[in-house]
């Protein structure tokens, strides 16, 4: 092939759109992998929630067009993708976390998001079997969803492959080239190739592909868990989340998929740094006992399987989206924070933007936000 104009290290949820979205402005786009095919890094860990409800302006905007693009695909492109528009419940149980999720609603109404507080009644009405002791209410954002996170990443790959990009796996990158400050040539365990720019978007993987042009990312992958049931009658419509630490966790979130399964996740604490992504047995009596504290008739499912993956974290759960300030034509797109599935497709289109020179005052304003340059000053209250 000729050399590309850009080669996107990461066939995942980041690179997979990106790809797409740059060969679709006319650029010749090269991906390389480490994995055997597409989405075998993180995206196949995913449970498969899609939503724009953030506390950070720049991860509403990106959830907002991710879900625009994700519930239109199958009549854009026809490729089924399983999109559900069951949307998110936050509940409260507590005053802390009513309060939070009040205070978010400005910041979310200011960026155009679909979300209200509502009383114990109105939540009960959208979630039944929620356990009414001490229940407050909660926020509910109808317009979020899930949808299939291997098959939306195919599509993708599917149509950037139309579109005119090279896809290259079992490719591990071991170098990056460079020459005057300037990025010349990726290098691989296969081979070699001339380019000019480069994206990481390499996952939990980033920090290694950083650490080639002697970039210190601090983006470290920690492991969580996830499982699915057996399929029951339909039940629940949003995905529920559960602020509300516990012993080994910091929250817990499940929704009922349109087979009838419950698919559940936790986020641990402390964190459980590595690469690691053997399942444990301590996972599912620790997210057992809190889905049926939350919703007791789940005393009964049969679970059918559990997984792991990695959520390539950052120091304040944000992504790091930005040119470096040391090697032209190097571009990262990494720390996703375990949400590069939901914000991977509106920042695909971003990222070609960036590349293409496009880029609007909206974009402007995001990237600020993620800038990989930015002080890390506080945490993202919904990551």
């Amino acid at each position: 092939m000729r050399s590309p104009d850009v080669i996107i290290i990461g066939a995942g949820s980041v690179g997979v759109p990106a790809a797409m979205a740059m060969a679709d402005a006319g650029l010749g786009v090269l991906v390389l992998d480490r994995f055997a095919s597409p989405g075998q890094g993180s995206n196949k860990a995913a449970i498969g929630g899609l939503r724009a409800t953030h506390s950070d302006p720049a991860k509403i905007r990106l959830g907002l067009r991710t879900l625009e693009i994700a519930s239109t695909w199958e009549e854009t492109h026809g490729d089924p993708v399983e999109w559900v528009k069951g949307g998110y419940c936050f509940v409260a149980y507590r005053p802390e976390e009513e309060r939070t999720l009040r205070d978010l609603l400005a910041v979310q109404h200011t960026y155009g998001l679909n979300i209200d507080w509502l009383d114990t009644k109105a939540l009960l009405e959208v979630v039944p079997d929620l356990s009414r002791d001490g229940l407050r209410g909660g926020t509910f954002s109808p317009d979020d969803g899930h949808c299939s996170p291997l098959l939306l990443n195919h599509a993708f790959y599917k149509q950037a492959r139309r579109a005119g990009a090279a896809f290259r796996f079992n490719e591990t990158v071991t170098g990056i080239e460079t020459h005057g400050g300037r990025v010349r040539a990726v290098r691989t365990d296969r081979g070699r190739y001339e380019t000019e720019l480069v994206v990481n978007a390499a996952g939990g993987w980033a920090a290694e592909v950083g650490a080639l042009l002697g970039e210190d990312h601090p983006v470290r992958p920690d492991s969580h868990e996830g499982g699915i049931s057996e399929p029951v009658a339909p039940f629940l419509g949003p995905m529920v989340v559960d602020l509300r630490p516990a012993p080994g966790s910091a929250n817990d979130y499940f929704f009922q998929h349109h087979t009838g399964q419950v698919v559940f996740c936790i986020t641990p604490s402390p964190s459980i740094w590595g690469l690691d992504r053997r399942e444990t047995s301590a996972f599912l009596p620790m997210v057992g006992r809190r889905m049926i504290d939350l919703i007791p008739r789940l005393a009964g499912l049969r679970i059918r399987r559990t997984w792991r993956g990695l959520y390539p974290m950052t120091p304040d759960g944000s992504p790091l989206v930005g040119w470096s300030q040391e090697t032209q034509g190097y571009l990262a797109a990494i720390g996703m924070c375990g949400q590069g599935f939901m914000l991977g497709p509106g920042l695909g289109e971003l990222l070609a933007r960036l590349v293409a020179q496009t880029v609007t005052a909206e974009d402007r304003e995001t990237l600020e936000i993620l800038s990989p340059y930015r002080q890390f000053q506080s945490q993202e209250a919904l990551k």
